[in-house]
């Protein structure tokens, strides 16, 4: 139905920055909300950030003021920049994005992850 494929993910020292990118492909009209997601090996997965199509933004508290979510509606692509980043923000970034096919066909796919490591 839809593939999602994210990058942009590695090791970085404490305070550093990383860009993530996800891309959507694959059969479908059009790309809803769109969103990163985190999980650390023992913890619970999490949202991370979210943005609509008309461009809203909501964060968790965590990453409030160091990171942004962007996209490009037209590329179907969602953007995470992350500036100051802690260790705490280690962890496996995948991204989900609701999509649909037809006024009765919609659904929501994940992405395969990006390890993003935050470590002196």
């Amino acid at each position: 139905q839809v593939q999602l494929m994210e990058s942009g993910g590695g090791l970085v020292q404490p305070g550093g920055s990383l860009r993530l990118t996800c891309v959507a492909s694959g059969s479908f009209l059009s790309i809803g909300v769109m969103a990163w997601y985190r999980q650390a090996p023992g913890n619970q997965r999490e949202l991370v950030a979210s943005i609509t199509r008309g461009g809203r933004t909501n964060y968790a508290d965590t990453v409030k003021d160091r990171f942004t979510i962007s996209r490009d509606v037209a590329k179907n692509t969602v953007f995470l920049q992350m500036n100051s980043l802690k260790p705490e923000d280690t962890a496996a970034y995948r991204c989900n994005a609701d999509w649909t096919r037809g006024w009765n066909s919609r659904g929501s796919s994940w992405g395969q992850g990006t390890q993003v490591t935050v470590s002196s």
